[in-house]
């Protein structure tokens, strides 16, 4: 029933944009900061990502991503991914932001992809501002150099101690805004400015949908609130709405 109320906001609730945090990642095998074993057992998040670390220890720093990018070189889209990008496709989605690093939303297929927090398809040039792919700069470890300038790259993600894009969250925020439906998967909603696009949605006279493992701060305000697992819950929503097409 809870998956009939979902789907049931979606036609009627439009447009929809989706929020996406590290929820929907874990089930793909992707560890948040709050998961214990690999990686995070060896290496403080909060200290390894952060811009003061990378300025005091690059080296250390870019050790700790380049075995980040090797689990998430093995991790595939899930169902929660495939569900997103298929509702997109057939019209119920009009956008979706993420707050993952991990490109899977783009390898699931989705289109229209906000990253609010970086991606680490690319490295940057702190000081002149360059991209170059990823791998270019993991293949220059342990230390990768801006092919212009010479300064010590960082990862193309929002490090702490950083501000967000500008351009990404101002998109995010008019998104949130127009939106008739937020629908919210795998976030705690913890982390600002992000946190507040719920707000956005609901001044302006939007609905607020949650599919998330716990609670979160905007649980009251919430047309529907899901305790479940990403997969699942849309994979099921997609399935009822393919059989309306675009059209509903």
């Amino acid at each position: 029933m809870s998956v009939d109320r979902l789907a049931e906001l979606l036609r009627g609730r439009q447009p929809c944009v989706v929020l996406t945090g590290a929820g929907i990642s874990t089930e793909s095998g992707i560890p948040d900061f709050r998961s214990a074993g690999g990686i995070w057992e060896r290496y403080d998040p909060y200290e390894v990502g952060h811009i003061d670390s990378l300025r005091r220890d690059p080296a250390r720093v870019w050790e700790f991503y380049a075995l980040r990018l090797d689990a998430l070189a093995q991790a595939e889209p899930n169902d929660g991914h495939h569900a997103l990008a298929r509702l997109e496709e057939l019209g119920w989605i009009r956008a979706l932001v993420t707050q993952n690093v991990d490109g899977l939303h783009q390898r699931a297929g989705s289109r229209d992809v906000v990253e609010v927090h970086g991606s680490l398809r690319e490295a940057q040039c702190p000081a002149c501002g360059v991209r170059v792919p990823m791998a270019d700069a993991i293949a220059s470890l342990p230390l990768p150099a801006c092919p212009d300038c010479g300064e010590v790259l960082k990862p193309g993600v929002v490090m702490f101690g950083e501000l967000l894009p500008v351009e990404a969250i101002e998109r995010a925020q008019q998104l949130a805004a127009e939106a008739g439906l937020l629908l919210v998967v795998g976030s705690s909603l913890e982390v600002h400015p992000v946190a507040g696009l719920p707000g956005e949605t609901l001044a302006a006279g939007g609905a607020l949908a949650l599919v998330n493992h716990g609670a979160t701060s905007w649980d009251s305000r919430a047309e529907l609130v899901l305790d479940a697992g990403a997969g699942e819950t849309l994979r099921a929503v997609a399935a009822a709405l393919d059989i309306l097409g675009s059209d509903g």
